[in-house]
């Protein structure tokens, strides 16, 4: 039994008359035993052993000196535990003491000297409450993903509401403004609404171009100024460094616990659209989950919150960059260190891009050109091959050992079956005529499916015919296949006989009208006032 049981025992046999010797020998204890236990129901604390000696002690004072010193000896130059450990034995003649026993001491001794001085502040962490729908905070991470059977490092945006912990996340080729911005577009519109109070950062580059010293004080950059502006964002700026990550932990935690229970293992995935729609649906499935000990999940916690968010404005704030390059010989234009190519009949002139955190689109005046998924290394290109099919119909020697060509085969857009059709027709016309019979098919998918092309270039090598007219005859006949097939489902009523008609063709190609029905309701108004005629009574 435990001491304590011992005790109530002792204490119950003397109160039913037991004598002391009795109580002893019953238990085989000593008279000071139950003479502690007749006097307390609680056993007395042992004594602590004394500390044990060490062959430090007699040079404990004079690393104790040492580190006090310190305290006021420049930065830089102040004593390591090698250090001193060294001057103990050259000044002081310690022998027969090891420098792990040496640097131990100085190790815990040093804060607690620090502290005695006033030197080192406790670090006490308060609890915090947050009141519904007026705080946020905002951080970005690395992951990693599989993209297209590559390993490439991205950054997951993370706003987190603080009293629901409910959180929005998107993953982008880069952590730079455009990113910056777009997450919190993406996070506003998905919570339907902005925090009325505070919203915590880092001193991220995209918001903050300059620290104040040691202040609060920031000088923020333009582009930032506006969105806050627009959205009505209050910013308040963490200190910068190891302290300011405990001022948003909340954040810090989510983003760890979104990569642990998300992005492991790692996702393999062929684009950011497809990867940002699974981060969506895990988005909407963490409302299910409860923050630690929390009563209720964090989807009850947000339908209270959410009221209380500020509308989003009207108007979306345009996030992407606007840049104004020239279009080089090569048919390309440098964004960021990265060249992107755009249609031949550009070249020489001045086009208008804009920029977004993982893809970029290109102008012509008004009307888009090209569309490229951004790179996320440096000095890099991403070409199309269809950008530059005018200019080799014109130098049809150039297509064999062209970048672009290499690119659309690693992409899967220049399939084995145009390879065999390519060889095909070259041994029969020639290389020059039969590159260029490639070409004619190539422009062919501006204008119809790529699925369509590919079958059409497979039945025309099967029969030998290596003509481009032959390619363009049987992929429209795959085309009128599907567009039967098509036509053949529930929602098509074919008429009578084999005849097909075109104006159901026509309309089931068109997308569905999801304009509201027209109403006359405006003009009840008119009603309320009665003409009166000259003349006339009432």
């Amino acid at each position: 039994m435990s001491k304590v049981e011992l005790f109530a025992a002792i204490r119950r046999e003397s109160r039913a008359g037991m004598s002391g010797r009795a109580i002893a020998t019953k238990y085989r204890v000593s008279r000071h035993t139950v003479s502690d236990a007749l006097a307390s129901a609680w056993p007395r604390e042992r004594k602590p052993l004394p500390p044990r000696p060490s062959v430090l002690d007699p040079f404990k004072p004079v690393i104790d000196d040492i580190l006090k010193a310190d305290l006021d000896a420049p930065r830089k130059q102040r004593h390591t535990a090698k250090r001193i450990y060294d001057r103990l034995i050259d000044e002081h003649g310690m022998h027969g003491v090891s420098y792990q026993v040496v640097r131990g001491y100085v190790a815990e001794r040093k804060p607690k000297i620090r502290a005695e001085a006033g030197r080192g502040p406790v670090n006490v962490f308060l609890p915090q409450t947050h009141r519904p729908g007026e705080e946020a905070e905002v951080d970005f991470g690395e992951v990693v993903i599989n993209l297209r059977g590559e390993p490439v490092t991205c950054m997951l945006f993370s706003l987190r509401l603080s009293f629901s912990g409910k959180a929005v996340h998107r993953i982008f080729a880069s952590g730079g403004t455009e990113a910056f911005l777009e997450g919190h577009v993406h996070a506003f519109t998905t919570l339907g609404g902005v925090p009325t109070g505070k919203i915590r950062y880092d001193n991220l580059k995209a918001a903050v171009a300059q620290v104040l010293g040691f202040t609060r004080q920031r000088v923020e950059t333009a582009r930032w100024i506006a969105f806050r502006s627009h959205y009505g964002i209050d910013a308040f700026y963490c200190q910068p460094g190891i302290q300011g990550a405990h001022e948003k932990g909340g954040v810090e935690g989510q983003i760890g616990w979104f990569r642990r229970n998300h992005l492991v293992p790692v996702p393999q995935v062929d684009s950011f659209e497809q990867l940002n729609a699974m981060v969506d649906e895990w988005d909407a499935a963490d409302d299910a989950r409860r923050i630690g000990t929390r009563p209720h999940t964090i989807g009850e916690h947000f339908a209270v919150e959410q009221p209380q968010l500020t509308p989003l404005p009207d108007e979306e704030f345009e996030t992407g960059t606007w840049l104004t390059p020239r279009v080089d010989r090569f048919s390309q234009v440098t964004v960021r260190t990265n060249r992107y190519s755009v249609p031949v009949r550009l070249v020489g002139r001045q086009v208008r891009v804009q920029l977004h955190a993982s893809d970029l689109v290109i102008y012509d005046g008004r009307t888009p050109v090209a569309r490229h998924e951004r790179l996320m290394a440096k000095s890099r290109s991403r070409l199309d091959l269809d950008h530059y099919l005018e200019a080799l119909l014109r130098k049809p020697g150039a297509l064999p050992g062209a970048t672009a060509l290499e690119q659309a085969r690693a992409a899967g857009k220049f399939t084995p079956v145009h390879d065999a059709w390519w060889e095909a027709v070259r041994r029969v016309h020639g290389d020059a005529a039969g590159t260029r019979a490639l070409i004619e098919v190539l422009l062919l998918h501006r204008h119809m499916p790529h699925d369509h092309v590919v079958a059409g270039l497979a039945t025309a090598v099967r029969a030998g015919a290596l003509t481009a007219d032959a390619v363009a005859l049987e992929a429209r006949k795959f085309a009128e296949t599907d567009d039967h097939r098509s036509l053949d489902g529930p929602t098509m009523r074919h008429p009578a006989g084999n005849v097909v008609s075109l104006t159901e063709r026509r309309l089931a190609q068109l997308p569905p009208d999801r304009r509201p029905l027209p109403t006359v309701t405006a003009y009840d108004q008119l009603l309320r006032h009665r003409r009166t005629v000259e003349g006339t009574g009432p």
